[in-house]
């Protein structure tokens, strides 16, 4: 008696969120196949070690990985660490510049650790394509070159429109999509995941694993998740991601910013909850409700109920009732980096036009100046001093309470914590 759920009932879970499947009939036979023999499907994802930290964004097709986990088939991450120092060329008008093999295998231990934050680590095969590269000869290579044209590499997009620039193209970029092909050769697999931008590679897995005399493989991708504006991809070289190891109120709070349209996308994409449960949910549930649940699931996954549960309450104080959150995030800006001048001692009785002084302050006999636009970069709160000073004259910046516009801010000397906000976000500030 298989242990496999239906055909119909598999389809639909793991079609949630997948922007194309090659091909679903094959992956409807697959599935079938597997039910009548009982053998789990050999479900593959890679991903080079080439950044030490995931987002959000990353964990979309984690999460599909995990989806035909828990439909009972093998999942398989697979840690480009041969592949990371080629550099996948996907979306570059230029050469990447290839990894060492110490970043390589230090960002590869953490991977290994953020990926279980999804995936089940008992139920989880973790391999690495250098177990096999590491045993390729010259005459492998060769071999492996033959099996794929010059001009089907030039199909690629981004390859396609280098050559029509006549900007260079290294070799060694070549031999990236065949190395990841072979990756399916090596493995067997059955399936392979990747984002939306890596249907090219996957798709040179499936063509090579036809020249090695194997089943081709089923291509299932997922699409690329969009950041906090809504708009561009989620990046954290665009200030728009959330990291997976981010504080539980920070991540709850950046997840509450998102507009409701986005909402109802990372649910589709970042949980486990069903299409028609989400159809249901849009129809009879307050979005705000139904943000704030997003909120408690996404960080209830990275850390865990009990502290998604908190940062939802501390969210509710900082941002609905108007309190100061009981843990709050704190951070340690020298004060030699915001004073307008080191040791400047004024006297607060009649402040300059362009210093604020706040209600609470406004007993004390000396103080020091800094100045605001720095302290907001210092603190992480704006990102650059240019920044500051525009997020002032937008009126978004409150400390202690009291809106500050103005860019000199006069602290009690020794300085106290300062409580910082800016926008949604929230931080306690210490001036050493």
């Amino acid at each position: 008696m298989s242990t496999f759920a239906p055909i119909d009932e598999q389809l639909a879970y793991l079609k949630k969120g997948a922007a194309e499947i090659v091909k679903e009939s094959e992956l409807r036979a697959k599935l079938e196949k597997s039910r009548t023999t009982g053998k789990p499907l050999r479900v593959k994802l890679g991903m080079d070690p080439t950044a030490p930290d995931l987002h959000l964004g990353h964990t979309v097709v984690l999460r599909k990985l995990k989806h035909f986990q828990d439909m009972g088939h093998t999942a398989i991450f697979l840690i480009g660490d041969f592949t990371g120092m080629i550099g996948d060329p996907t979306g570059r008008s230029a050469t990447r510049p290839p990894l060492s093999r110490e970043q390589i295998e230090q960002n590869a231990e953490t991977y290994k650790a953020q990926v279980f934050k999804i995936l089940d680590p008992k139920k989880t095969v973790i391999d690495f394509n250098r177990r096999w590269f590491a045993k390729f000869t010259a005459d492998d290579f060769i071999r492996l070159a033959a099996k794929y044209t010059v001009s089907q590499m030039l199909e690629r997009e981004d390859f396609h429109k280098r050559f029509a620039e006549e900007k260079p193209i290294a070799v060694h970029e070549l031999l990236y999509p065949l190395a990841q092909g072979y990756d399916s050769v090596a493995l067997e697999a059955d399936i392979e995941l990747g984002g939306t931008d890596q249907k090219f590679n996957l798709l040179v897995g499936r063509e090579l694993q036809r020249a090695y005399g194997q089943d081709p493989q089923i291509v299932l991708t997922t699409p690329i998740l969009e950041g906090l504006d809504g708009v561009q991809k989620m990046s954290k070289s665009l200030g728009n991601a959330i990291g997976i190891h981010e504080p539980p109120l920070e991540m709850y709070g950046k997840i509450m910013s998102v507009s409701d349209e986005v909402m109802w996308r990372y649910y589709e994409l970042l949980t486990d909850v069903s299409m028609p449960q989400i159809e249901t949910m849009k129809r009879d549930t307050h979005p705000m409700q139904a943000k704030k649940d997003l909120a408690r699931r996404i960080v209830a996954d990275f850390h865990s109920a009990d502290a998604a549960t908190k940062a939802g309450e501390d969210w509710a104080k900082q941002f609905q009732k108007h309190e100061v959150p009981d843990v709050l995030e704190q951070v340690v800006v020298s004060r030699a980096k915001i004073l307008v001048r080191t040791g400047d001692l004024i006297g607060i009785q009649n402040p300059p036009s362009d210093v604020t002084v706040l209600a609470q302050d406004r007993g004390m006999k000396l103080a020091v100046l800094v100045r605001v636009d720095k302290l907001l970069f210092e603190s992480g709160m704006a990102l650059s001093a240019s920044d500051g000073t525009r997020k002032l004259k937008q009126k978004s910046v409150t400390i202690d309470g009291e809106t500050v516009e103005k860019p000199k801010l006069a602290v009690q000397d020794p300085p106290r914590p300062l409580v910082l906000k800016v926008g949604r976000s929230m931080k306690r500030v210490a001036i050493s």
